[in-house]
């Protein structure tokens, strides 16, 4: 009769535990993580959380390829922290970006000289960006000549921090405008062989833009995740209880 009764009492625990299982499962939501609106507000990803209020403050990483569909910006990948939800949209704002390593590997050969800098950038709308630049040389040059160099596109990012917005100074960025535009400014020094953002990051926040929906869509209520298959309880010689009702998403 003791063993009857521990067998009972360790196939209810087990019911009662997949029950606990299959509520948590069910208590979470599907949210589409999207771009901010100076990638016309993309989706990047999918993701769940029992709550919203969850998924704030979450990193999001996403090549510029996966984000925009240029192939030929494969090697750039962006990180986007979420900031707010809407209906079941997490929306995000930009945080930094990196070159990846394969892609700065094979710029750097022999007898070329790199000359890295890092620079915070102070931008108009109140945010700092701390921009690391990369100048690749076809021959190597003296360590005066480096110094040159950096002056010259530290006064440049500067005069263009003062005038560009975040939006802004991330499109030129990403584009490679301002990589085409910090060559030339050292071409009298030296001919760059090539020259790029390598990374960038947000060390101050600025003047954040406020986030509404766009024009007809309306917030809707979070989607609940599929739940998982049950497994089957451990026979009893009791009858298993009535399953109670689902609870609704919130």
């Amino acid at each position: 009769m003791a063993e009857a009764e521990k067998q009972q009492q360790a196939a209810q625990q087990a019911r009662s535990t997949t029950r606990k299982v299959k509520d948590k499962w069910r208590s979470k939501a599907w949210f589409n993580v999207m771009a901010p609106d100076m990638f016309n507000r993309a989706k990047i990803a999918e993701t769940m959380a029992d709550t919203p209020e969850g998924l704030v403050g979450r990193v999001a990483e996403v090549t510029v390829q996966e984000l925009t569909g240029d192939f030929m910006r494969a090697h750039i990948k962006m990180s986007f922290r979420v900031r707010t939800i809407i209906g079941t949209e997490a929306h995000t704002d930009f945080v930094g970006h990196e070159l990846t390593s394969d892609y700065i590997r094979r710029m750097t050969r022999r007898k070329r000289t790199k000359t890295d800098m890092a620079v915070d950038v102070p931008l108009k709308d109140g945010f700092i960006l701390r921009v690391k630049p990369m100048a690749i040389t076809e021959k190597r040059i003296q360590s005066a000549q480096q110094t040159v160099i950096r002056n010259i596109m530290c006064n440049l990012l500067a005069t263009r921090g003062q005038n560009s917005t975040i939006d802004e100074f991330v499109k030129l960025m990403i584009s490679g405008d301002l990589a085409k535009e910090l060559s030339r400014s050292a071409k009298p020094i030296q001919p760059m062989l090539r020259v790029e953002i390598r990374k960038s990051e947000v060390v101050k926040v600025g003047i954040l833009p406020e986030i509404k929906p766009l024009p007809g869509e309306q917030p809707t209520e979070a989607a609940p995740a599929p739940s998982p298959i049950e497994a089957p309880a451990e026979p009893s010689a009791e009858p298993a209880p009535e399953p109670k009702p689902e609870p609704k998403a919130e």
